[in-house]
């Protein structure tokens, strides 16, 4: 289908976008790398009369890496996390991630920000950023905020962002050297997003766990990560079968996404247990 006509804006800085935003209120919506706000324009379920492109935006672009910390702009493309090797040697669980999302001509354009903004429960990077601890800056009319990615979402689509905020970074505490990370994803096919996945991290009496696309937001248990840092991976496997709310759709009935979540929480586990050092 083709989406209902709107004007497009591309601004240079964060204080004209957001000074669009303010002018047309509900009726304006920015676009990262627009995988997912384009489709539903298409099929006209979101209808909007300005469009606003973040892309000439350097501001919320770049890295910032640093041995007990990492900062990423929003607009970093999935491709950029792949390829960023400093990125990689202080948090490898991100590059193992964003190379499960769709495809090269995917991550090309998609965004770490626009995947973690709109609460879309079947995006990766949400789960992700709840496993790793991560906060996100949020500007906005009132100034600047931080939100933990733990606290950020609230139902499917529905996030702790107002509609006149941009989220702009990613700020990420780095793991303890040695520490074992794993991210697994299962999906029917190339390009769809998950049954069911999982985000690990386990160190020295430490460990964190969250899911993916088993409840209208991500999982984070920290019950379950709890047990895991005790090491009881079962009552970390069961903690988090109480926690998840899986529904039956073209993915599969609540039986079988139950077996997958266990399946694939499995492995995730046993492969950060086996990178520990």
């Amino acid at each position: 289908m083709i989406p209902a006509g709107f004007e497009y804006h591309r601004p240079a800085d964060l204080a004209s976008a957001l000074g669009i935003l303010h002018e047309h209120g509900d009726e304006a919506r920015v676009v990262a790398g627009g995988h997912s706000l384009i489709p539903m324009m298409k099929l006209r379920m979101a209808e909007l009369a300005h469009l606003v492109d973040l892309q000439d935006i350097a501001e919320i672009k770049g890295f910032e890496i640093g041995d007990d910390a990492v900062s990423i702009g929003a607009m970093a493309s999935q491709h950029e996390l792949i390829a960023n090797d400093d990125l990689a040697r202080v948090l490898p669980i991100i590059r193992e991630a964003a190379l499960q999302i769709a495809d090269p001509q995917v991550r090309y354009l998609g965004t770490i920000g626009g995947n973690v903004a709109n609460g879309d429960p079947g995006n990766d990077m949400p789960g992700l950023m709840q496993c790793l601890n991560a906060s996100y800056d949020l500007i906005g009319p009132g100034g600047t905020r931080q939100v933990a990615a733990r606290d950020f979402y609230e139902a499917a689509y529905f996030t702790a962002r107002e509609d006149d905020e941009i989220l702009t970074r990613i700020s990420i505490p780095v793991p303890a050297a040695g520490t074992g990370y794993a991210y697994v994803k299962q999906k029917r096919k190339i390009g769809d997003y998950a049954t069911a996945a999982a985000a690990v991290l386990v160190g020295d009496g430490t460990a964190s766990v969250a899911m993916t696309n088993l409840a209208d937001t991500p999982i984070w248990s920290d019950k379950a990560s709890e047990a895991l840092a005790a090491g009881h991976d079962e009552g970390c496997i069961a903690l988090l079968q109480e926690a998840i709310d899986p529904q039956e759709d073209m993915r599969g009935p609540v039986a079988f996404k139950r077996h997958v979540a266990e399946m694939v929480l499995r492995r995730a586990i046993s492969s950060a247990l086996s990178r520990r050092s």
